[in-house]
């Protein structure tokens, strides 16, 4: 696949800035490729097996947990120059993924092959600080998910739901609908149509068709 300058150097820029030497961003760009995805589209699906792991060069997907009656919880967000350790976890232990990640935005990925990911780790330690900071991440992000679970009532869930999403997205604006919003939330759309009208009342949202807007 040709790939494009552009696409080539935003990698290279995302990898130097996470200390990954040259010899390993040269491998990197050999046996990986680029991926574009569209919004809205599935990169990874519930009950797969991760062949590859995603870098993301451009755009936000969401990692967003998935039982087996299709109930879903959003776990964290991933943005320019981050990866799913999630995907690599479950490839290492040999296990089908139990969540889903999906385009938020229009995006592109580097898609780097697993059978690769042993011996980096093991030869460049770079790359083994770039993996387990990533767990990190994830990890502290988990917590903040369980902890609002557990400590917040579904209003402050709710608009803590938008203020991450903006943050993620870097816009004021939200595209999503009620019903999108509530199976991330992993509750009814009629529970979160209420509580988003309560929001609008206390000016701290617009609300239109398939979009809010953060005041």
């Amino acid at each position: 696949m040709e790939v494009n300058n552009s696409v080539q150097e935003n990698l290279r820029s995302i990898l130097s800035e996470a200390g990954i030497e040259d010899e390993l961003v040269q491998e990197i760009q050999k046996v990986g490729f680029p991926k574009t995805a569209r919004s809205g589209e599935l990169i990874i699906t519930p009950g797969s097996t991760s062949m590859h792991m995603p870098i993301v060069l451009e755009g936000l997907l969401s990692v967003v947990r998935q039982d087996e009656k299709a109930n879903e919880i959003l776990l964290y967000y991933l943005e320019g120059g981050e990866t799913c350790a999630m995907s690599l976890a479950c490839c290492i232990e040999g296990k089908r993924n139990d969540f889903k990640v999906t385009a938020e935005d229009n995006s592109v990925l580097w898609m780097i092959p697993m059978n690769y990911m042993d011996e980096w780790i093991q030869n460049y330690r770079s790359f083994r600080k770039y993996v387990f900071s990533s767990y990190q991440t994830r990890f502290d992000e988990l917590l903040e998910t369980i902890d609002s679970i557990t400590f917040l009532n579904l209003y402050d869930r709710l608009y803590k739901y938008l203020l991450d999403k903006k943050q993620a997205t870097k816009s004021y604006e939200i595209h999503m609908s009620h019903e999108q919003i509530a199976q991330h939330l992993n509750t009814s759309r009629v529970v979160v149509s209420r509580l988003l009208k309560q929001l609008e009342n206390e000016g701290k949202i617009e609300l239109e068709r398939n979009r809010i807007s953060i005041l």
